[in-house]
């Protein structure tokens, strides 16, 4: 390898990239293999640890500090098998791809790590960011929330086309995004794992925020469980809930029917003509649904 004195002349990505975030299934090991397959060998330069810079983009703020200590002692054994991947900025790189290697790496002791160096812009740097976190990481709940949020922005995309094309069901993505709508103070709970997402989704349909708080602290001081926290929050004359699906063609009686099976669901429910019709949005979404109703 060399150092990074004498890096060569970068390439561009071209199209090849371009066309991954186009109409594909968004794979981010295809985005990886893309790179380092494009990169000759030459291009993998040790850079200095003190010289990188967290991507902007990064949709992690937890690390776990023992996953982060087993991958250190890795490093110390073996040694980093995969470069991480950074753009030039003006004082040194931003790390675009391999955070946790670059954190364990300094808690190894490293000084240099081998890396690929692209330039990369802005859009391409953040969709590689989140798409690595999304499918390699596990992320706490409300940092996935604020990835597919950013992943709707920046590929301008409805929540159907992502959730086709992360493989996810568009309930997963609409839940997700319903926990952004929590007050902060519940989101921390989220992100400490004081309460579970089960619990923070039955919350976000609630529109007070002080009711969504205090049930939030009485899930942890009780133990409740997302069944028994449900229970309490169809109590109608002490809860208001959100709906999101508002029909003006149906009675009341069949109304309210359908929008409990949708908050149930997790999905669009329509009734009408002595039918129930109920939708999903692939093979993993509809064995969700048959396991919610215990058919599978």
């Amino acid at each position: 390898m060399e150092n990074n004195n004498n890096i060569p002349k970068r390439r561009a990505l071209g199209r090849g990239l371009e066309e991954l975030f186009s109409n594909e299934i968004l794979d981010y090991s295809k985005v990886e293999e893309k790179i380092i397959t494009e990169s000759k060998k030459d291009e993998i330069v040790l850079l200095k640890l003190d010289e990188l810079r967290a991507n902007p983009y990064q949709p992690r703020k937890y690390f776990d500090q023992e996953a982060l200590q087993e991958l250190s002692n890795s490093i110390k054994e073996h040694g980093v098998f995969q470069p991480i991947i950074v753009k030039p900025s003006i004082k040194g790189y931003e790390i675009i791809a391999g955070e946790r290697r670059v954190k364990a790496s300094l808690m190894a002791g490293l000084k240099e790590i081998p890396a690929i160096v692209k330039d990369f812009n802005d859009t391409q740097m953040m969709e590689i960011a989140l798409l690595e976190n999304l499918q390699r990481e596990n992320l706490n709940s409300i940092e996935e929330a604020t990835a597919y949020k950013k992943l709707l922005e920046t590929l301008a995309i409805t929540q159907e086309e992502l959730a086709k094309r992360l493989g996810k069901s568009r309930s997963h993505i609409t839940n997700m995004l319903g926990l952004l709508n929590l007050d902060s103070s519940i989101q921390n709970l989220i992100s400490d794992k004081k309460i579970s997402m089960g619990h923070a989704r039955v919350l976000s349909k609630l529109e007070d925020s002080k009711q969504q708080y205090n049930l939030a602290l009485k899930v942890i001081n009780e133990d409740l469980s997302v069944r028994e926290l449900e229970k309490i929050t169809t109590e109608k004359d002490k809860y208001t809930r959100i709906h999101s699906i508002k029909t003006k063609t149906i009675s009341n009686e069949f109304k309210y029917l359908e929008e409990e099976l949708c908050d149930k669901l997790g999905t669009k429910v329509k009734i009408s003509k002595n039918k129930v019709e109920i939708s999903f949005a692939n093979a993993n979404d509809l064995n969700r649904l048959l396991e919610i109703m215990k058919l599978n």
